[in-house]
């Protein structure tokens, strides 16, 4: 199931990198796209967190074996690419009327909101990729403390700004949206400007630091 090309369609093959989830990992992803996405029969391919995604023209079945075999062996020939990024800092108001998740799952913790709000804030989070929306990204470093369950019914509208925790990730939503992540906070930082040159402010290989603006309680 891991760390082998696996034929998916007639026109598509998937790696999945065995867990757990690692930014080496992730550098491999990337080293290998710029290795295939310029092979004879490729169309298309797309990075996930730690998977990588190959789209074909039509081939048959002989060729496209063949061209499962070559994608194999570029993974151990490979090596990971060292992605020069920025260290981006986004200011987070935690708790309060936008934090809405923030008491209660810090409780399920036996902790305090500021306890809680300090150790999301503490380490530097790896950018690896951007998806889900525009801006939206992928983040690899949430401690393992504050690991929880996305809610059971995801909210309809989530105000743009949130940082949210779903399961093992962290991220911030861009846009208002649907969604199904506990939120314990907001950010005024503009993740997409469509009207910007660079319009997303975050890309792979940046890192995040989360910088504590305040910490508010709910009632």
């Amino acid at each position: 199931m891991y760390n082998k090309f696996k034929i998916t369609s007639e026109t598509s093959l998937l790696l999945y990198l065995e867990p757990p989830i690692s930014i080496e990992k992730q550098r491999l992803c990337y080293a290998l796209n710029l290795v295939i996405k310029d092979m004879p029969y490729i169309k298309e391919v797309v990075v996930g967190m730690n998977t990588l995604y190959v789209l074909t023209s039509d081939l048959n079945y002989k060729d496209l074996l063949d061209l499962q075999s070559k994608l194999n062996e570029l993974i151990t020939s490979t090596k990971p690419l060292e992605l020069s990024g920025r260290l981006i800092e986004i200011p987070v108001d935690y708790g309060g009327d936008l934090g809405l998740d923030l008491k209660v799952i810090a409780k399920t913790k036996g902790m305090s909101m500021s306890e809680f709000a300090k150790l999301h804030a503490e380490p530097i989070y790896d950018v690896y990729f951007i998806g889900f929306q525009p801006g939206f990204a992928y983040l690899g470093g949430l401690n393992e403390i504050l690991h929880t369950p996305r809610l059971s019914t995801p909210r309809l509208k989530i105000p743009a700004g949130s940082v949210g925790i779903g399961g093992a990730q962290t991220g911030i939503y861009p846009y208002q949206s649907p969604g199904g992540w506990n939120i314990i906070g907001n950010t005024k930082a503009k993740l997409f400007d469509v009207n910007s040159e660079n319009p997303s402010l975050l890309k792979a290989g940046d890192r995040l630091k989360f910088v504590i603006n305040s910490i508010k309680e709910r009632l």
